[in-house]
């Protein structure tokens, strides 16, 4: 199974840490790839809509035609556990990449919204966007233990 990370901005040190980890436990389940975009930083000249345009254009064209692409939005279908293990084992089955992007502090573009695949929420609550690359790569392991049949999942 191949799984790609594409995150805006870089990693903090301790999220760091955690993302580390998960990344070490998934990597006997999945060949799993991280990609980080240069996050660009708004000012007076450069407003927030512009930045958000400039790393939507970025992301795209680090996509392949046939990944299947999953963007973290709060307006997004939500899963239990069991049940993301199922859909990653439905896309292992097809052979498909799948891509999860991240977008940085001031979101994602339209133009990303209408190339995803799916759009997937963490929870009715809002994270940070370093904090949502822990929780997604604990579930993406989590996802993988259930279908894998490993004690991770009670």
């Amino acid at each position: 199974m191949k799984i790609k990370i594409i995150q805006v901005g870089k990693n903090g040190k301790l999220a760091g840490v955690l993302i580390d980890e998960y990344l070490k436990r998934i990597g006997p389940y999945a060949n799993i790839e991280v990609i980080t975009l240069k996050e660009i930083q708004a000012s007076n000249t450069f407003p927030e809509s512009r930045c958000v345009l400039d790393e939507g254009k970025q992301l795209l064209k680090t996509l392949k035609d046939e990944d299947y692409l999953v963007m973290l939005d709060e307006k997004g279908k939500q899963f239990k556990s069991v049940g993301f293990g199922e859909f990653l084992r439905e896309h292992k089955n097809i052979g498909e990449t799948i891509a999860f992007v991240i977008g940085g502090p001031y979101g994602l573009s339209e133009d990303v919204k209408s190339r995803a695949n799916l759009l997937l929420s963490l929870s009715e609550m809002t994270f940070t966007y370093q904090m949502s690359r822990i929780i997604i790569l604990e579930q993406i392991y989590r996802g993988l233990c259930i279908t894998n049949g490993k004690e991770y999942h009670h």
